[in-house]
């Protein structure tokens, strides 16, 4: 069990680097870029994962703060990447330059679980 601890706190803290950077990289540069996709795709696979193997080990999902936010940022993830993607394939300017509000409300959601599975595993 401890493995399988460690794994899920590997895989959604690349969740973390991996949208931290997709999100951010794009606010920076001012439009949304294929990379920037890829980086979206990253965090949401290994947030996915991860999360499936917390999952496992509580026995299923829990209804508190951290169980429905953790399902809705999953949700946004999915929704956000979809999205990026048929924008990058449009390719809709106005739409790739305007991208990043969106990718920064997400983002943000997305903390709430992360962190808030964080400091719910140090109060034991």
């Amino acid at each position: 069990m401890p493995g399988q601890v460690t794994l899920s706190l590997i895989l959604i803290t690349l969740a973390l680097v991996f949208y931290t950077i997709g999100v951010w990289s794009e606010r920076l540069a001012g439009r949304l870029k294929t990379w920037h996709l890829i980086f979206f795709w990253g965090g949401f696979l290994f947030d996915t994962i991860g999360t499936g193997v917390m999952l496992e080990l509580a026995g299923g999902l829990t209804f508190d703060i951290h169980g429905v936010t953790g399902v809705v940022a999953i949700l946004l993830m999915l929704i956000h990447a979809i999205w990026a993607s048929v924008v990058l394939l449009r390719k809709d300017e106005q739409a790739i330059l305007n991208f990043h509000k969106f990718s920064l409300v997400v983002w943000f959601i997305w903390l709430v679980p992360y962190f808030s599975g964080f400091f719910l595993s140090m109060g034991g």
